[in-house]
């Protein structure tokens, strides 16, 4: 084994524990924001990252053990630490093209669970070979720093608290900090970095300095130069804006009809601003009926609240044609709602709080004429807004025959679909429910009204409405609105499985899709898909 002065002290080996336990977990928390554009950020996602990530770790630990004491050379192990290293700056260059090559390849061949298969296979692809190298680590140090079994217990003591006080660390880091501030590409820079730095401390402490390092700097380097801005979205030239924040990746794109906001980039549109005054063609369309419902004529004096208020695209739109509005937003995304003034144009006088929709309600007494909750993004749901608790809060903040408007972003009608667990769980607590199918997409508007007499609200005041548009758009409103019987399918605090049900629905919608992109490939091949893309 080749001696280097660097040993000699346990102090360097004690800061290789640390370091690594840091990356490993910061390497974890980078790899679901670099997933989440493209398969959400669910549970089930994180789900998948944490447990191909500890199949990493425990194979590290095996064959760590297993190569100490065959060859016990630290150079073997800080070669494998700069491996490592230079595996994880590579991701921000490559990473994206890797996923977009998976899905590519995948949805040619996967018809079920695709969004599960298409992120377990990334995250093999990506993630588990650095990790199975830094999981080398801890086995590897306790062969070089235990002297006699006198110390033993100490030694590894020491080393499992420095593993945990790292990670812990290596936790809180990147999403409070680095994540927010630089992004996650350059987040993955930064623990490579230290990773590489440790590895080049190591090596030029004694006389053989391996080419490896060299190389690995040099890579370092080149990741750091074209690696760092590169877009999630990079097939794509509308983006004018990609930012993260601590909850979402955020992308905003402008064509000529209109800018939109979007926290992923696969499917969904969270906000949408018309550069013409027209109506989005999108549920917010659809959305407005619950303002008669609740017998608000065009010029009353109402209040309004909304929870997920992303950009203000349901209060911008409602201000259009009711103006005497008056509206609160609650958005736990700051970054979202700042965007709201700088992009989507929304009215200085509408009030933005920096909140989560439930707190927000345990937090107030004041009671409102509409509600609006527009808190699901794709299969992101957060169980604590989907729950019987939940609505029951919301209807002790209506006004007698006020009315709560929810999106429901998925496929309706199917037995056990989340939309139907959703639907008769406001079923449950709510005296009248209609909804209404969003033409041309998946979305489904769900109206629930505090008292009864909606249906008959909505059909006087929406006899008196003067705006043309909106008439006619009020119209198609009510040729599909439908009452809704509730049945036995509750969510409630304890048990509100939204993760599962909404993969399975998106995976429908998904499924779907993909069918057609299969035929167009057995029938022209890859010229055809190079057709459809261009």
């Amino acid at each position: 084994m080749k001696e280097r002065r660097i040993l000699k002290n346990k102090l360097f080996l004690y800061m290789t524990e640390f370091f690594s336990g840091m990356s490993v977990m910061a390497v974890e928390l980078g790899a679901s924001r670099l997933l989440a554009p493209y398969f959400s950020s669910s549970q089930i996602v994180w789900t998948i990252i944490i447990g191909t990530i500890m199949i990493a770790m425990a194979l590290g630990n095996i064959f760590g053990g297993r190569s100490a004491d065959k060859n016990p050379d630290p150079d073997r192990l800080y070669l494998r630490v700069l491996l490592a290293a230079v595996w994880i700056a590579l991701i921000p260059l490559v990473g994206k093209y890797v996923i977009a090559a998976v899905t590519a390849v995948l949805a040619l061949f996967v018809k079920t669970n695709f969004l599960v298969w298409a992120a377990f296979a990334a995250c093999m692809i990506l993630f588990v070979f650095p990790l199975l190298l830094l999981g080398t680590v801890t086995p590897s140090l306790v062969k070089y720093t235990v002297d006699s079994l006198d110390d033993s217990g100490k030694t590894v003591g020491a080393l499992g608290a420095l593993n945990t006080i790292g990670s812990i660390i290596g936790t809180f880091m990147p999403t409070f900090v680095t994540i927010p501030a630089v992004g996650t590409s350059a987040t993955f820079l930064i623990f490579a970095g230290i990773l590489l730095a440790l590895c080049a401390v190591y090596f030029f402490s004694g006389r053989v300095k391996p080419a490896q390092v060299t190389a690995g700097i040099v890579v370092f380097v080149l990741c750091c130069v074209f690696g760092s801005g590169s877009s999630f979205a990079f097939w794509d030239g509308d983006v004018v804006l990609e930012d993260e924040s601590i909850y979402n990746y955020l992308q905003v794109k402008e064509t000529d009809e209109s800018v939109t906001l979007s926290t992923n980039v696969m499917f969904g549109v969270q906000s949408i601003m018309m550069k013409s005054d027209e109506l989005t063609g999108m549920y917010y369309d659809y959305a407005l009926a619950a303002l008669p419902m609740a017998g608000i004529a065009e010029q009353s004096a109402a209040e309004v609240l909304i929870l997920g208020m992303g950009t203000g695209t349901y209060a911008t739109q409602s201000l259009r044609y009711y103006p005497n509005l008056s509206f609160e937003g609650v958005e736990i995304d700051e970054k979202i709602a700042a965007l709201a003034h700088e992009y989507f144009a929304l009215p200085e006088t509408v009030e933005i709080t920096t909140y989560d929709g439930r707190a927000y309600l345990d937090a107030t007494d004041k009671t409102y004429d509409v509600i609006m909750v527009d808190a699901y993004q794709d299969i992101t749901i957060p169980f604590q807004m989907s729950s019987v608790e939940f609505f029951t809060l919301v209807y002790d903040h209506l006004r007698p025959g006020g009315v709560m408007v929810v999106n429901m972003n998925m496929y309706s009608g199917d037995a056990g679909s989340i939309n139907e667990y959703l639907s008769d769980t406001i079923a449950s607590v709510f005296d009248e429910v209609y909804t209404v199918n969003v033409s041309g997409n998946t979305n489904c508007e769900l109206f629930a009204v505090a008292g009864e007499g909606g249906a008959a609200a909505f059909e006087s005041t929406r006899a008196e409405i003067e705006n043309t548009e909106l008439a006619e758009m009020m119209q198609r409103v009510a040729d599909g609105l439908t009452a809704y019987d509730g049945g036995n399918c509750i969510f409630t605090d304890d048990k509100a499985p939204v993760e599962l049900l909404g993969m399975r629905a998106i995976d429908e919608i998904i499924g779907d899709e993909l069918t057609s992109i299969r035929g167009i490939y057995s029938e022209q091949g890859i010229d055809g898909l190079l057709q459809l893309l261009g």
